[in-house]
């Protein structure tokens, strides 16, 4: 029994270690110019190469307005209707990952060739999600200490335990 709790100690500042996750996710970020520039990646900072990569027009969300793959660096560009203003949806899939992003658009950000700063999609966890996660796990570790610290003093027989429980009057 003492080997076991050795292993455990042993076990625990390794696992506990790692930063990050070995899965990764995906993510996208945009930039506005005369055309919309998606850069696809994963949480790694690896681009997603030769991922599809579906828009979607704000007038028509359910149908695919164009479709096609990025290129080495993760990198697609398309040039939306101006006439067509309010959000357009972008998604990048690859292997099973995916991200999808909105972009609002206005005609004015074309017509000047406003540019914006590569955009990041950042699905962060909020405060309340960390605190709560924290705590499940402060409370399974005191669930799972308690549960080994429990008594092995052999139980009473069941009859025993009725009278105990219940007297006779």
């Amino acid at each position: 029994m003492k080997y076991q709790w050795i292993i455990v100690f042993l076990l625990f500042p390794i696992l506990s270690v790692q930063e990050r996750a070995i899965a990764h996710g995906a993510k996208a970020e945009y930039q506005l110019t005369s055309a919309v520039e998606i850069k696809a990646l994963y949480d790694s900072g690896f681009p997603m190469k030769k991922a599809q990569v579906t828009v979607y027009a704000p007038d028509n969300p359910t149908q695919p307005w164009k479709e096609g793959l990025t290129d080495e660096e993760g990198s697609f560009t398309f040039t939306p209707d101006v006439k067509k203003t309010g959000y357009w949806e972008v998604k990048v899939r690859q292997a099973g990952h995916g991200a999808l992003i909105s972009i609002p658009l206005e005609s004015k950000n074309f017509l000047t060739g406003k540019s914006t700063a590569l955009t990041p999609n950042k699905a962060e966890l909020s405060p309340l999600q960390k605190g709560v996660m924290i705590a499940s796990v402060i409370w399974g570790c005191i669930g799972t200490a308690l549960f080994f610290q429990r008594s092995k003093a052999p139980r009473l027989s069941p009859e025993l335990d009725r009278e105990i429980v219940s007297p006779k009057s």
